[in-house]
Order: C-alpha cells, then sequence, then structure tokens
C-alpha cells in the first residue's frame, strides 16, 4: 500500500482504479477521473470485497480508491487488501463511518487518506493531488548515500534503568537529527513501551510475525510498522499476559532482516534475557548500547552482559551509558563502578524528572521532549557517535576500555576491598 520508505515501482501500472459500493459514488468518481486524465471505465462496482479479489491476480495501480461501505469490520478488511497490494500503491479509503480513532487506525494501517461519504468533488480533488504530490515527492530511497545499514541494540542492565527511554530519543535522533529512516522493534513482546512512549496504539504485527514468521516479508514490513513520522516507524505489542511466546526466535532474526532492507536504521529495544534466549540476535548488530544505573546489582549484571559480549559477540561494540543518574548520593561511585566493570563509562545522563513527565504527558521521546535542556545533551552526542560508528564500518577506532571477565573474586570485594589487594 502507501510505501513512505519504499520507492514505488510504477511500470506497468494503471494510474487509477477505484471499486465503489453504489453508483452515487461511481457518478461522483467518473468525472474527477476524467479531469486527472485518467480512464472513468476504471471505476469498478464491488467495493473492497472486489479490489481485494481483483489485485490478487492483477497488478496494483499507482492510486487506488475502494469503498469500506459494505465493510462489516473496515480495519481487519484493510489488511486483508495489504495482503495482495503492492508496495508503492497510494490507497484513498471512503465510508460512511465518521470516527476519528477508526480514521487514525486506517491511516496507521499505511492508507493516505479516508474519506467521508457522500462525497464531493472538490474533497476528491483535494485527495488525488495529495496522493500524486506523495508519488511524485523524492522518495528517501532514492537519496541514499551508499553506507552501512545501522543497526543498535539498547539493553538494560536492569529491569528500570530506563533502556526503553534511551531506545526511543535514539531512533528520534537517527530520524530528525540525522534524517535517516529508522524503525524501532520493541522486542518485549508483553510489557513493551516503545509504541506507548510515542502515543501510538502498537497494532498486532509483532505478534502475528510470531504467530506467522512464513508472512514476514517487505509488505508485511510496510503493513504491520506503525508510523510516528514520515522517517520513524515502530513496530511494538502489548500481547495478553496469558499468552507466552512460543518461538525460536526466528521470527525476531526475520524482522531485523527484512527491516535491514526497507530502513536506514534499526533500534532494537532488546529485553537483557533476549541475549539468553535468542543470542543469534546480536548476529547484525554493530553496536550495543547498554543502559545502567549505578548501583551494586547493576554493577553485577554490566559485568555479566559485557562478558557475554566479549565471549558471544565480539564483533558488537559495546557502548556503556548511566541513565538517570541523581544529583545527591549515589550507592556507587562512578569512579567505583567504572572499577568494578573495569572500562569507563562513555556516556552519563542525569536524572531530569520533570521534563521526564512532560515527555510521558506529551507522549514524546525525552529527547524530544528535553531538547532543550542542556544535561540531556548527552542524548544526542550518542546518536552522532553511533551514526559515526556504524558508518565507519571496519574502519571504527577500538573502544579503550576492556569488558569485564568475571573473574577475580566478589563484586563487592572489588567495590569495597581495592586498596587491601594492592597491599599484598
Amino acid at each position: 500500500m502507501n510505501a513512505p520508505f519504499n520507492p514505488p515501482r510504477a511500470a506497468h501500472r494503471e494510474p487509477f482504479v477505484a471499486f465503489v459500493c453504489d453508483e452515487t459514488t461511481a457518478e461522483a468518481l467518473r468525472p474527477i477521473a476524467i479531469e486527472q486524465g485518467w480512464n472513468p471505465e476504471k471505476v469498478n462496482k464491488g467495493g473492497l470485497r472486489n479490489a481485494v479479489q481483483t489485485l490478487s491476480v492483477s497488478a496494483s495501480p499507482n492510486v487506488l480508491f475502494v469503498d469500506l461501505s459494505e465493510s462489516g469490520d473496515p480495519l481487519n478488511d484493510i489488511n486483508a487488501l495489504a495482503e495482495v497490494c503492492e508496495p508503492g500503491t497510494v490507497v484513498i479509503a471512503a465510508g460512511q463511518v465518521n470516527d476519528v480513532r477508526l480514521y487514525r487506525d486506517l491511516v496507521a494501517s499505511g492508507i493516505q487518506d479516508y474519506l467521508l461519504k457522500p462525497l464531493n468533488p472538490d474533497m476528491l480533488r483535494d485527495a488525488f493531488v495529495h496522493a500524486y504530490t506523495t508519488l511524485n515527492a523524492p522518495k528517501h530511497a532514492d537519496q541514499k548515500v551508499e553506507r552501512p545499514h545501522c543497526a543498535v541494540a539498547v539493553i538494560g542492565t536492569r529491569g528500570g534503568v530506563g533502556a526503553s527511554t534511551v531506545a526511543t530519543s535514539l531512533s528520534w535522533l537517527f530520524s530528525e537529527r540525522s534524517k535517516r529512516t529508522t524503525a524501532l522493534l520493541d522486542l518485549d513482546v508483553h510489557f513493551g513501551t516503545g509504541a506507548l512512549a510515542l502515543d501510538l496504539e502498537p497494532g498486532r504485527g509483532l505478534t502475528d510475525a510470531i504467530e506467522n514468521p512464513s508472512r514476514i516479508d517487505g509488505l508485511f514490513i510496510e503493513r504491520a510498522m506503525v508510523k510516528a513520522s514520515d522517517r520513524l516507524a515502530v513496530l511494538s505489542a502489548e500481547a495478553p499476559i496469558n499468552s507466552p511466546v512460543m518461538t525460536d526466535g526466528a521470527a525476531f532474526y526475520q524482522l531485523q532482516e527484512e527491516i535491514r532492507g526497507a530502513f536506514e536504521c534499526t533500534v532494537i529495544d532488546l529485553p537483557r534475557t533476549m541475549l539468553v534466549n535468542y543470542p543469534h540476535l546480536i548476529t547484525d548488530v554493530q553496536v550495543a548500547v547498554l543502559v545502567t544505573e549505578l548501583t551494586l546489582a547493576a554493577a553485577r549484571d554490566a559485568i555479566r552482559i559485557l562478558s557475554w559480549f566479549k565471549s558471544n559477540a565480539p564483533h558488537t561494540k559495546v557502548v556503556v551509558v548511566a541513565n538517570r543518574v541523581p544529583a545527591g548520593q549515589l550507592e556507587i561511585s562512578r569512579k567505583d563502578f567504572e572499577g568494578s566493570i573495569e572500562r569507563r563509562i562513555d556516556y552519563l545522563i542525569p536524572l531530569e524528572p520533570k521534563t521526564a513527565v512532560q515527555a510521558a504527558k506529551l507522549g514524546k521521546p525525552l529527547a524530544e521532549a528535553g531538547k532543550a535542556v542542556k544535561s540531556l545533551a548527552p542524548l544526542g552526542e550518542i546518536a552522532d557517535q553511533l551514526v559515526a560508528l556504524t558508518d565507519a564500518g571496519e574502519n571504527a577506532p577500538d573502544d579503550k576500555g576492556k569488558a569485564a571477565t568475571g573473574k577475580g573474586g566478589s563484586l563487592i570485594a572489588k567495590l569495597t576491598g581495592m586498596k587491601l589487594t594492592k597491599k599484598k
């Protein structure tokens, strides 16, 4: 359907086809089609059902008009249309249901516009002009410079350290600051907040992918991704908590592969348990952002995760970010924390509760809500570094810090007994 992230393949396509439910709608469309230079005989009867049957055996047009008046479940029926409609087609729907939520859901599913019947000539002209403006606008894919795909995984050492907040902020910064088409893949299937943080409904795309991995392809990605802006889309879920995820991880990996072909950047909000259950998800990730707090438990888990990367994914560069650092007394000082994990903290982001509350109320990423807050500038610096690292590829400089090995006694001994060890 309407594919903002892929260039339309316009060759051998009809410029316009319509499927309507009644003669009144057909009579409204035909003169406007003639004005646009289109064949009025391409206005067909049968509505959405006829559209699905016809497009399953024929090429999709550049502009497709479908009448949803006889549809009992417009959103699911549009998803059925997406199964047979080629990427690059601009879809305009019309119907009799005046519901803002339905309009938002239909637009999120990939259609260009939803018009309320009865139709008038000015309404149709504006919709078709907008459709052809979309088709003829320069596509991001046409302007791509040859550069590696930017694949970043964001992992929290503990629950509640703000890894999802960092992931949504980096996604927004890649799309707005670096002007790159970006996909946010939130793999916390039951409790993901990627869509919620962007004030979006998550949809069923991620759960559909897990249940039917064979359906994952470019068209599925186009339909399943929920757009936050022209350059940012999210794939998230709020699966019922009484439904365990039954997968070997192949669906997650295949999603990454298809997203790689459709977007310039992928940000994976990766729960730490995924490293244990699905280690292959890190195979094509160039940079991992390890988000931590300055506590004893977080230090312990940072050591273990850094050791995991050293053993299982030595090709992945790890950037350590201390997040939500309070201004007062810390459980562990930065110096002691760095000593325990045997490497430096790359970035420190202070706790900004007022900005965080404002971001949540506005449904915006922290980086967007706090773009004027000086203390949150490290978020932009992290995004710039990640883009530079992935663009540099194999020529990127190695990290100076060493990953922890996990050997040499208990963590408490490392934190409290360092001077004693030196006296031996």
